[in-house]
């Protein structure tokens, strides 16, 4: 599980920072990316990285301002060039629909996909499957604004292959059969129980991306003990007033959340171009100040989430 940064600013593309975009890579679990949001030419960030567009079968949208879906017509367009002929699942607020039939009737756009479309208007359960639980609720941020969780759930535990060859089990149906918890017998007619043989249970990563707001209490219940949470940081601490009458965050109010919401990694995105480099260090560090594992992402930083360890 990764997450790969395609675009860290904010309103409109800049020198060092194109406009949202987050995939996450789930390539080891089910051979597939998601992406949330779609800011412009979020395509032409892609094609500086090794995702492959076809693998891209979920898109999650925060919100419907521009700098998060402007992108989407595009890359949907260019996903069929690229081999692409799965369906893909576009999750978002109300008005996500129409958005992309529209642009893509008006410019003719065909291809043989599907495009399956999830509108939510409230909090609620989007997707839960055998790996993953997506739940999404509402921010605040003038227009409708959510954020996601994303929440792996726990995995059975490995089996101790080398305490069973250590046995003198064969590799082969006896190790499906004992990692399934059941009880084999040997030719030397020693029985084991599989049950014996499985470590516990690993616990499933939760991730949290957030769409444009302002503190909010929503925003520290989806990031409750997140392993990763994704926070927009687009005003600096000096200018919470500028932030708040704009409807965003903070540095220091994504550091207040994170912890609040007591997570273990604080990754600051969304940043105002008016923030050259040595600003937005500054902005890291202060919001470290705050929350110490903070990191201040860039266009093309890549976070691996690792599995827990006991």
């Amino acid at each position: 599980m990764e997450l790969l940064f395609l675009g860290t600013g904010s309103g409109v593309p800049a020198k060092y920072r194109n406009v949202s975009s987050i995939a996450l890579k789930l390539l080891d679990e089910r051979n597939s990316v998601w992406l949330f949001d779609c800011g412009e030419a979020t395509q032409h960030q892609i094609l500086k990285t090794t995702i492959k567009p076809r693998k891209i079968d979920k898109i999650f949208i925060t919100h419907l301002h521009g700098d998060h879906i402007f992108g989407l017509p595009g890359l949907l367009s260019s996903r069929a060039f690229q081999g692409g002929d799965t369906p893909v699942t576009i999750y978002g607020p109300k008005g996500i629909k129409q958005y992309v039939t529209m642009s893509l009737k008006l410019s003719q756009s065909h291809f043989k996909y599907a495009i399956r479309f999830e509108e939510f208007s409230n909090d609620t359960t989007l997707l839960e499957d055998d790996q993953f639980i997506v739940t999404t609720k509402k921010l605040k941020h003038g227009i409708p604004s959510f954020g996601f969780r994303i929440q792996e759930k726990d995995r059975e535990g490995e089996l101790n292959a080398e305490k069973l060859r250590e046995l003198g089990v064969p590799f082969g149906p006896l190790f499906g059969q004992l990692k399934k918890g059941e009880t084999v017998t040997l030719d030397n007619g020693l029985e084991l129980n599989g049950k014996d043989f499985i470590g516990p249970k690993q616990k499933g990563r939760i991730i949290t991306i957030l769409g444009d707001t302002v503190k909010h209490p929503n925003s520290v219940e989806l990031a409750q003990d997140a392993d990763v949470l994704v926070h927009e940081s687009t005003f600096s601490g000096e200018e919470q007033e500028l932030a708040k009458n704009y409807n965003h965050s903070t540095n220091i109010d994504a550091a207040q959340t994170a912890k609040e919401a007591n997570v273990s990694q604080l990754l600051l995105t969304h940043i105002s171009a008016r923030y050259l480099f040595a600003e937005s260090k500054e902005i890291e560090r202060k919001a470290q100040q705050v929350f110490q594992n903070t990191q201040l992402m860039h266009d093309f930083s890549v976070v691996d989430v690792p599995l827990k360890k006991d």
